[in-house]
């Protein structure tokens, strides 16, 4: 069923690395790390991507595991450790959708125990990390994928090919945007304290006190998160990295607020700027109105390109009066990119081809949201170093 692992020697590390020849059919073998609310849209997905079967599950919290293992028919061991899913050697490869502080300490074991990746963004919890993610990646032969599922997504490969064909013309400016509800939309339940490891789950994070609003809601307190630059706006500037073919902004702004959520360490209302060669990125969000929900618009001289997750159009410049609110080209999207995103990890792992969404996109993705959140904590400026 799967053969010994060969050793590779690279940058002083000994790592281990898959040679398990996989047939077009072939089913693989996943580890699940971190079986929360995302764990389970990713495994969703995955259903609709190709044959898989869960053949260990890791989580802090007794009824997440419990859950997984039904959902592989009783087949998935389960364990508190995630280092024992590593250990399994019937593992071909693991998902990773833990909390952010815990991402890059679970992907370079991971990498070490040689298991492909396919690692939830953003892919870093602070921006030092990302030197030691990418070296161990490229240290290694596995493959990781990032969770950045626009790139696999079809209307928005569409769309950055169009802006890089120069279909719009020159792009000076990108406006970015997402509004979400939590008064509304996705309030947590109570949790068994009981059937969950705390400490565990804390992990390196300093020692404080359970609430049911940090478990659920960690993105918003900063040893686990990075409130709306790390979850939603890394989302939107990978794309306008990708689009643009640059990914180090030079200078960024931001100004942040507790209006409506006291409870968060992390601002709900936010307002961000960054300077990149060529031209400048702005972003906006709020956490209690989700009225236009979350998108891009490319502003080109020729003509603005607006996309998001339902699709994307263009609307040109220099037309009749009176009909610039009508696109002149437009597409819908009618399938979740995830599953494209989860369908091109599996081929990748059969195929040992590059993923779609490399470690290099993930990292400097997650850069862009921790230097908004730099200038929001050091004087509402950040600067690159010279």
């Amino acid at each position: 069923m799967i053969t010994r692992r060969n050793f590779i020697i690279a940058t002083g590390m000994t790592a281990l690395a898959s040679t398990r020849v996989f047939g077009a059919n072939d089913t693989l073998r996943i580890g699940v790390i971190g079986a929360g609310h995302r764990m389970k849209g990713l495994l969703d997905a995955a259903d609709k991507a190709g044959p898989y079967q869960i053949v260990a599950v890791s989580d802090v919290y007794g009824p997440y595991r419990e859950a997984v293992k039904q959902r592989s028919n009783g087949v998935a061991t389960t364990h508190l450790d995630y280092r024992e899913v590593l250990d399994n050697k019937e593992v071909d490869a693991v998902i990773i959708a833990s909390p952010d502080h815990w991402h890059v300490t679970m992907a370079v074991d991971a990498v070490k125990a040689g298991k492909d990746v396919y690692l939830e963004k953003p892919v870093t919890h602070e921006v030092h990390e990302g030197d030691t993610l990418t070296k161990a990646v490229r240290s290694s032969k596995q493959i990781l994928q990032c969770g950045m599922q626009q790139r696999s997504w079809t209307h928005f490969r569409d769309a950055v090919n169009m802006i890089q064909a120069g279909s719009i013309g020159r792009v000076v400016q990108v406006r970015t945007y997402w509004w979400q509800n939590y008064q509304r939309s996705w309030l947590p339940k109570p949790l068994d304290q009981q059937a969950l490891a705390w400490k565990a789950w804390l992990g390196t994070a300093p020692d404080q006190t359970f609430t049911d609003e940090k478990f659920y809601r960690w993105r918003w307190f900063w040893n686990f998160g990075g409130g709306a630059m790390t979850d939603l706006f890394t989302h939107w500037i990978d794309v306008v990295h990708w689009a643009m073919k640059a990914d180090q902004p030079k200078t960024a702004c931001m100004i942040g607020d507790k209006y409506i959520f006291d409870q968060w360490e992390c601002p709900d209302t936010i307002q961000a700027a960054f300077r990149y060669p060529g031209f400048d990125v702005v972003y906006e969000g709020m956490m209690s109105s989700s009225i236009d929900d979350g998108g891009l618009e490319f502003r080109g001289t020729e003509a603005t390109l607006k996309v998001n997750r339902a699709g994307f159009a263009i609307y040109r410049e220099h037309i009749e009066e009176g009909e610039g609110q009508n696109p002149v080209l437009s597409a819908h999207s009618y399938r979740d990119g995830t599953i494209d995103h989860v369908e091109n990890f599996f081929e990748c792992v059969k195929s040992r081809k590059e993923p779609n969404a490399p470690v290099e996109t993930g990292v400097a993705a997650a850069r862009a949201g921790h230097v908004g959140n730099l200038a929001y904590h050091h004087g509402q400026v950040w600067q690159a170093k010279p």
